[in-house]
């Protein structure tokens, strides 16, 4: 699996204003609204955020894949969002998160959900890749940069 057969390339930033895991969460889901990819934007928040309270996927190392399954979308879908300030999402190490991969996955696509979540953990475990992705300076570098990451292994 790929992160481009579900990463949205409309539902891309690289500049998130959220300073905080709400808001943060409220400006991927919109992407991915805005995109046309979700059904209702306000539901999926709640599914996020409820993910959240069970404990934080702000996974360390300025990465967080906040995720949940829903109603709202068809198929495997996800957003991509650099945060040049850092966003306080109660990451397990206690550092603010730059980095974020949304992931929706619908009710019965359990498989589909945990295997995208390794894929992105996989390729994030590379601070080359990381690094880059950080200074990334527009959405289409970002693009750019996912998806060569993406077609090398």
């Amino acid at each position: 699996m790929k992160i481009m057969d579900f990463l949205d390339k409309k539902a891309i930033t690289a500049n998130l204003k959220s300073t905080d895991k709400e808001g943060a969460i409220r400006e991927l889901v919109d992407l991915l609204a805005n995109a046309g990819d979700i059904s209702d934007r306000d539901d999926l928040v709640k599914s996020i955020l409820a993910r959240e309270a069970l404990g934080s996927t702000g996974i360390g190392q300025g990465i967080g894949i906040p995720h949940a399954k829903s109603s709202n979308v068809k198929e495997l879908v996800a957003a991509f969002g650099l945060s040049q300030k850092g966003v306080n999402f109660d990451s397990l190490d206690g550092e603010p998160v730059h980095i974020f991969f949304l992931l929706v996955a619908s009710e019965e696509a359990a498989g589909p959900h945990l295997k995208a979540l390794a894929r992105i953990s996989r390729m994030l475990k590379d601070k080359y890749f990381r690094d880059l992705l950080r200074k990334a300076k527009d959405d289409k570098e970002a693009l750019k940069i996912i998806q060569e990451e993406d077609a090398k292994n």
